[in-house]
């Protein structure tokens, strides 16, 4: 019967996004966080007499069994979504969501915690008001996703699929994306409703904006959550931001992906609560106004040729000379992060010219588009100089960032079934191509009084 129900799952899937091809495409002027099911939905406010300060990490505070929706349209799979005690960008409580669909067989021993790549600054788009019912432009991406789902049910696993962006969706704040990942873990782990426990082995993977949590979960895993990190199998991804300083720079003036940077600016501003207001010009206070709430539907393509110099006064042209871009970005770089402990399959586009960027950067030098490929050269080689990690990286020098996803999914799914069968994990340490430097950046005011002393 559940594998009957699975199938439905992907019928219902594949119908709904063709049915609804024409009205979303015709939608792009709707409000991101318009909803049709469950606007103000109260499962998600913490309203308990305890302070949630006094719950442990991964704590479930709240419980309900719902059929799992695609674009607004039940289907006969159930999800159980849970409210859990998380943590913030800076270490404060918060209450996050996760969603989870227990494996068609009845395994309670493996599970996959899918990280989606919602990249929305608005949380009516999270993964988790999608598979309630909820319809909104930029949710249809979760919506898609379901197709991601289906054979990581066939294949058995009890699929985990966390709002990894927190519940003010700040989009790009990586560290956030990591605790909320590994919080829904313990909570699905803890909950008597899902079938998991604390000898669940896990494994990690996600795409794009799926990577960032997935790799901040593993990089984390080990000092924020032992207990986790001890039940990975490894973490599976693709299209790694790396260094946001770079992408910065990278993206600058593209035709498609230039309005991703004030989304990360924005997200990054709003999980470490820093006012970039004061470098904006009249220009980039409108940009933001505009993406404040938007998502990666509303940036992708409507700001060609947008730059920092056109969001920015003038004596802010150079991002160095803003302190508090500097404080953000060094702390969203994962040079500068720890190694993670469980092995890793990471893959990566190379052929972003497709996708209107500028090709080779000075110093930068090429990507799929929107993410760095020598970044993530870099960090692959510096956890393979460590000793201590197995790390197989694929590179594909003629796709795009949207182009890489294709292959990455089917090979993400062989490379995770092989980690949960207890093969050797593959490594290419020693054949990855060298790649950029990840040192921190320096601001202009620090750069002058070293040159001073």
């Amino acid at each position: 019967m559940h594998r009957i129900a699975v199938g439905k799952l992907a019928t219902a899937v594949a119908t709904a996004l063709v049915v609804t091809a024409v009205p979303a495409a015709t939608a792009v002027a709707a409000p991101s966080g318009s909803s049709t099911v469950t606007g103000g939905d109260s499962f998600y406010t913490y309203d308990g007499s305890k302070p949630l300060s006094s719950y442990a990490p991964g704590a479930v505070l709240k419980t309900r069994t719902l059929q799992y929706h695609v674009v607004g349209i039940p289907t006969p799979v159930r999800a159980i979504q849970l409210l859990f005690r998380t943590v913030d960008a800076q270490g404060r409580p918060s209450a996050g969501v996760t969603s989870i669909v227990r494996s068609p067989t009845g395994d309670s021993s493996k599970a996959v915690s899918y990280q989606s790549f919602y990249d929305s600054l608005n949380p009516a788009d999270s993964p988790s008001r999608a598979i309630a019912g909820d319809v909104s432009l930029g949710g249809l991406i979760a919506n898609g996703e379901s197709l991601l789902l289906v054979p990581l049910l066939l294949s058995g696993y009890n699929v985990i699929i966390p709002d990894s962006e927190g519940q003010r969706a700040d989009f790009a704040a990586g560290p956030e994306y990591g605790t909320n990942t590994l919080d829904s873990i313990r909570a699905a782990s803890r909950s008597p409703e899902t079938g998991l426990d604390s000898g669940t082995r896990i494994g990690l993977a996600g795409y794009s904006g799926g990577a960032i949590a997935t790799h901040w979960a593993a990089v984390l895993a080990p000092s924020y959550a032992p207990d986790v990190d001890r039940r990975l199998v490894g973490y599976a991804e693709g299209g790694l931001l790396v260094d946001p300083a770079h992408n910065l720079k990278y993206v600058s003036g593209s035709s498609l992906w230039a309005g991703v940077a004030p989304m990360a600016v924005l997200g990054a501003a709003r999980s470490y609560d820093i006012d970039f207001t004061p470098y904006l010009n009249g220009y980039g206070r409108q940009v933001f106004e505009e993406l404040e709430r938007g998502s990666i539907v509303n940036a992708l393509g409507q700001y060609p040729g947008l730059t920092w110099k056109k969001l920015v006064k003038p004596e802010y042209a150079n991002p160095n000379s803003v302190p508090s871009f500097i404080e953000a970005v060094n702390k969203l770089n994962l040079g500068s992060a720890a190694t993670p402990n469980a092995p890793g399959f990471i893959v990566q586009g190379n052929g972003g010219v497709f996708e209107g960027t500028f090709g080779n950067l000075p110093g930068i030098g090429t990507g799929d588009g929107v993410m760095v490929a020598g970044d993530v050269r870099a960090l692959a080689r510096q956890y393979c100089d460590k000793g201590d990690a197995s790390i197989k990286y694929r590179q594909y020098d003629l796709l795009s960032h949207v182009g890489a996803a294709v292959p990455w999914a089917p090979a993400a799914l062989g490379w995770l079934n092989d980690r949960f069968a207890g093969r050797t994990p593959p490594s290419d340490c020693g054949r990855i191509p060298a790649g950029n430097s990840l040192a921190p950046e320096v601001s202009y005011a620090f750069r002058n009084q070293v040159m001073n002393m």
